[in-house]
């Protein structure tokens, strides 16, 4: 016969583990629903996309209670309207403080958002979420890709469009150009006069700028223009040639 003090012991340890394993069960379920834990300073913070020529990076920094040293992230999206999160697998447990979501996020006018949890010592914090994304409406270009060369005291300017993370029929990235209207806008800088104008506006990507003086020195700048948002791009490296 089993003696009292053995058979209580039993039953501390009994319950003992299966709080343990409970604990377990309860974490992991609060994981995955979004359920608010206590752990608020593990929060992530400034959770945000930013994009740029369609490449879509979700971003955030440590919990106030926390430096980026170890602690996990786990990062999951969904478009606008769908119930269920999806787990961004290369993002699950990661250290870094970005995942690029740019695949996830094709649509390029659909609404998404992205959310990142943090584990750090044992503990978790609750899903921190992005503001609505929507990747035609937020995303920034880069400037022109400008390219000058002398043509009989002539300057003939070379513009290449940004290209996009997507492979088009033909197998090559596709250009921008499919999804915006965009305008070109070349400026020319005098160095000896040191004075800038515009010198051409319009959706050609090759320019001729004639009428320059001998024996000087130019620049070529130049940057993209979006109608239908408005916006623009920075602009371009300086291309500068001289004049004989």
């Amino acid at each position: 016969m089993v003696p009292k003090h053995c058979f209580l012991g039993f039953l501390i340890m009994f319950f003992l583990t299966s709080a343990t394993v409970l604990t377990e069960m309860v974490n992991t379920v609060l994981a995955t629903s979004g359920t608010q834990p206590a752990h608020v300073p593990l929060k992530p913070q400034k959770v945000q996309f930013q994009s740029r020529n369609f490449h879509n990076v979700l971003r955030w920094q440590p919990g106030s209670a926390l430096s980026s040293n170890g602690s996990v992230y786990f990062v999951q999206y969904k478009m606008y309207g769908q119930r269920q999160w999806k787990d961004k697998k290369d993002c699950w447990g990661t250290t870094k403080l970005f995942c690029d979501l740019t695949n996830e996020t094709s649509g390029l006018y659909e609404p998404y958002y992205g959310r990142v949890m943090t584990a750090w010592a044992g503990s978790h914090s609750a899903w921190s979420r992005t503001p609505r994304f929507i990747p035609s409406w937020e995303t920034k270009l880069d400037p022109p890709v400008v390219t000058v060369t002398l043509v009989n005291a002539s300057l003939l300017v070379l513009l290449r469009v940004p290209e996009l993370p997507y492979i088009n029929q033909n197998g090559k990235n596709a250009s921008m150009e499919i999804y915006y209207d965009l305008v070109y806008r070349v400026f020319i800088i005098n160095n000896v006069l040191d004075k800038e104008q515009k010198a051409y506006e319009g959706t050609q990507r090759t320019v001729e700028i004639k009428g320059l003086a001998p024996h000087s020195s130019y620049c070529i700048v130049a940057e993209l223009y979006q109608l239908m948002l408005n916006r623009r791009s920075p602009r371009s490296d300086k291309r500068c040639v001289k004049i004989p």
